[in-house]
């Protein structure tokens, strides 16, 4: 079941980001930011954006001359034998960042095998996780990571999905009708967060992005009870505009 093209900023960003590194890495003795602009096209604007982004995140580094050459970071991903290990590190610190930031619970997540899998997540004790009452396996129409990943199914791989896990009734808000579903998946812009709002759970509220990149389909999740739910929204704006760096750190 292929994913829908999808056509996300931050995935466009993240493109943008790999052709940045094979520049760079191109030129082991460093090249310059008009180097860069002419190789790639990119925009002033744009190009400076992405070099920060990609200096921040470790990948790229600034040399005295104002060139550029593959980071520390970068280089340790590409180490034989160590690139998962490594690379789970990364995602790791990237949500505790976020968890921090945002003052809430935050997961990737990621549809693997025809299933939805929380496959890392930070919280702690002023973060408070979602209590999995039901299965998530069971829970993505009514779940903001399960809708985010469903969005990025074709309807072929949506109705697979659910001829499996049924649509059914987890708290008085939740979606039951197929029909309705699949009309708010293919109204979901893309690069809007998905919300659940008391939808898996009676007290907890949830945004997700998609994080799609070729055949791979995940999202970027937050979690918050309640009464922090006016803080939902700007979580969710401030999520998706970290999910570059996480998307990337899965692209690479």
């Amino acid at each position: 079941m292929a994913p829908k093209p999808v056509p996300a900023v931050p995935f466009r960003s993240v493109q943008n980001a790999l052709r940045l590194l094979e520049a760079v890495s191109r030129h082991g003795d460093g090249i310059a930011e008009d180097g860069l602009a002419r190789r790639t096209g990119l925009p002033p604007a744009q190009l400076a954006h992405l070099l920060a982004m990609l200096r921040d995140e470790g990948y790229l580094q600034r040399l005295h001359d104002g060139s550029y050459v593959i980071g520390e970071a970068l280089a340790r991903l590409s180490e034989s034998g160590g690139h998962q290990r490594v690379l789970r590190g990364r995602l790791q610190d990237k949500l505790v960042e976020l968890r921090d930031d945002l003052g809430a619970a935050v997961y990737i997540s990621r549809y693997l095998d025809g299933e939805v899998k929380i496959t890392q997540f930070a919280a702690g004790p002023t973060a408070p996780p979602v209590t999995e009452w039901v299965d998530f396996k069971a829970a993505a129409h009514a779940s903001a990571v399960g809708k985010a990943l469903l969005t990025q199914l074709d309807h072929d791989g949506r109705r697979d999905h659910l001829s499996r896990h049924k649509t059914i009734r987890l708290t008085s808000r939740t979606t039951t009708s197929e029909r309705a579903l699949f009309s708010q998946l293919d109204s979901q812009p893309p690069t809007v967060p998905v919300l659940d709002l008391q939808e898996y759970a009676i007290g907890t509220v949830c945004a997700a992005v998609p994080l799609t990149a070729g055949a791979s389909v995940g999202c970027l999740a937050v979690s918050m009870p309640l009464q922090h739910a006016h803080r939902l929204r700007s979580a969710a704006r401030k999520l998706n505009e970290k999910a570059g760096p996480v998307l990337l750190s899965l692209s690479i």
